[in-house]
């Protein structure tokens, strides 16, 4: 049955106030991409574009180009983060003017970030920037706008005819079923459509009990870093963990195998209940962290990428015709090291390595 490959697209590639504010005036994600420096001997750092160039995306020709190249390489659409602070968007300047000009004409969706934003790019709140706060009057403020500025396009990814929208943690809601009952009842009685809600799958919140709160399904969400270095760390003898951090946890910096990360993915059984897949091209996050701990995989090569995916492909089967959803986390999150865009080390081979596993089970 065919499956439908959608990557998420990080649409911080362009100045906007905030940031001017917060980072400097400028800031956009490549100014982080660009000062990252090798922390170890053969760290792959800076990380810098090549076909693309360091593009803005208020460019209707970078977006274009964006879509072209997915396309080009067989992916079907975008997931783009939404971020909405009660009725604050932050970001939304690329994502507005495809719904205002109609450009590129490309299928895409929306992932809501729904996330505090602070200075320590950790997601642990330390320095708040901007704060979520929940209420039911903001649940339909957001949903009305979601239906009327963004779910009628037609554009939109949908599953039978359902808008799809993503939640990114479904955890910092005090409500979850109250606020997805409301988005439900205020879509349908006001704007005719039905929801299709996914949950992401953040850790260590896995598995179908989550979904009662009346989510669709679920989202996988790789990579699983944060998994494998608690686990790593937890299991020491506290004598020896002191030695190691010295009371600093936090400065410690934790490398991965991408191989054999990739063989734990291939071994590891399918979730026993709806959850879209996800695969990832790799993970360095040092530029986003120059005073702080990072995680990165070491030796993730395209031919590794593709295996997984391919893989995956094989072994998802879609829960119905148009339950068909695979994600790869990312297109473009080059501050993390995790991005599919073509790069002045590989160039497109992560794009080809994506077409040819698509072209090889397209069939099966």
């Amino acid at each position: 049955m065919k499956k439908r490959v959608i990557a998420i697209n990080l649409p911080q590639f362009h100045p906007f106030k905030e940031n001017d504010e917060w980072w400097g005036k400028g800031f956009t994600e490549w100014t982080n991409v660009t000062k990252a420096k090798p922390r170890f001997p053969g760290h792959y750092q800076p990380r810098l574009p090549a076909d693309t160039g360091f593009y803005d995306l208020r460019l209707p020709e970078a977006r274009q180009m964006q879509a072209n190249l997915a396309k080009e390489y067989g992916i079907y659409g975008f997931c783009y983060y939404h971020y909405w602070f009660n009725g604050k968007l932050l970001m939304e300047r690329p994502v507005n003017e495809i719904l205002m000009s109609g450009q590129p004409d490309f299928p895409f969706m929306l992932c809501w970030a729904n996330e505090n934003w602070s200075r320590n790019w950790d997601g642990k709140f330390r320095n708040i920037l901007i704060e979520q706060n929940y209420s039911i009057e903001d649940d339909i403020d957001h949903i009305r706008y979601l239906c009327k500025k963004v779910f009628s396009d037609k554009r939109y990814i949908r599953i039978n005819n359902r808008p799809v929208f993503a939640i990114y943690r479904s955890k910092y809601f005090p409500n979850m079923k109250q606020s997805i009952d409301t988005w439900r009842k205020i879509a349908k009685q006001e704007f005719d459509m039905e929801l299709y809600i996914i949950r992401v799958e953040n850790e260590p919140d896995f598995g179908p009990e989550y979904l009662k709160p009346g989510f669709d399904a679920a989202m996988d969400f790789q990579p699983l870093l944060m998994g494998a270095f608690n686990k790593w760390w937890k299991n020491l003898p506290f004598r020896i963990m002191n030695h190691l951090f010295k009371g600093r946890y936090q400065w410690f910096n934790k490398h991965f195998s991408y191989p054999a990360y990739v063989k734990y993915q291939l071994n590891k059984p399918i979730a026993n209940y709806k959850c879209f897949p996800c695969v990832s091209p790799g993970w360095d996050n040092s530029p986003r962290r120059k005073h702080s701990s990072y995680m990165a995989f070491i030796g993730s090569t395209p031919d590794l990428f593709g295996k997984w995916l391919k893989n995956t492909l094989q072994r998802f089967q879609p829960f119905s015709k148009e339950e068909n959803l695979v994600f790869i986390n990312a297109w473009n999150e080059w501050a993390e090291g995790n991005y599919l865009e073509p790069d002045q080390k590989w160039g497109r081979q992560y794009l080809e390595a994506t077409k040819k596993a698509i072209n090889e089970t397209e069939d099966e």
